[in-house]
């Protein structure tokens, strides 16, 4: 099956590259056929290949989701009606309360990987930032750098200061600045095996999304 994922990227690219120069709705029906056959038949192929290899890495089930282009017009007010890049998403452990994401972008000119949480729902904030206080914080501080130090980043914090009852000098400072945790990454395009690249850069994205997960759990 590998072999079949291994023509996604450019497939995708030239797409979204041709819909980037001719955004209109008129363009992208009169092309829909082309986007099922190079684009939506293969990422759904891709999504329930790893879908198994994501629940077994994380030890739950696991369920995909494959965006479309069109752009929320609620939320994207004077923009283009579609968006130039294919994102994916497959929610593992999914019996969880929350269940962590797991992202695939591929964007006009770079693929992007990622997990976690874009944002923190109810009690799960309170979790974070208790665990991030106490004794789980340097463990979580600790794997979130280590990959830093590998060339990922985070999504930018939601607040401006650290929040209350927090000190603005607080080691865990930074963050507590953040209301979810999405930590992203550029995956070089193989030229084989694309299924297997983006499992990689998920394992080396799973131990410190597992500290995380463990804390909105509020076990260790």
């Amino acid at each position: 099956m590998s072999e079949a994922f291994d023509t996604l990227v450019p497939d995708a690219q030239d797409f979204c590259r041709r819909l980037d120069d001719n955004n209109a709705t008129e363009w992208f029906e009169a092309n829909e056929a082309e986007f099922t056959a190079r684009l939506k038949t293969p990422a759904t192929q891709l999504l329930e290949a790893l879908r198994p290899r994501i629940a077994d890495l994380t030890g739950g089930t696991c369920s995909t989701t494959l965006f479309g282009l069109e752009r929320d017009e609620k939320f994207a007010r004077g923009e283009p009606p579609y968006k130039p890049h294919l994102h994916m998403m497959w929610s593992a452990p999914d019996e969880d309360a929350q269940p962590l994401g797991w992202f695939l972008r591929i964007e006009l000119d770079r693929i992007r990987v990622g997990a976690g949480y874009m944002k923190f729902e109810g009690a799960a904030l309170e979790r974070w930032r208790a665990a991030l206080a106490g004794k789980r914080g340097d463990r979580i501080d600790d794997a979130v750098g280590a990959l830093m130090a590998q060339g990922c980043n985070l999504r930018a914090p939601s607040l401006k200061r650290v929040p209350a009852p927090y000190s603005e000098t607080h080691p865990r400072g930074p963050l507590l600045r953040h209301k979810g945790l999405t930590i992203w990454a550029d995956l070089p395009h193989p030229e084989r095996d694309f299924d297997d690249a983006v499992m990689g850069a998920f394992a080396l994205f799973w131990p410190a999304m597992k500290l995380v997960r463990g804390a909105l759990r509020d076990h260790d």
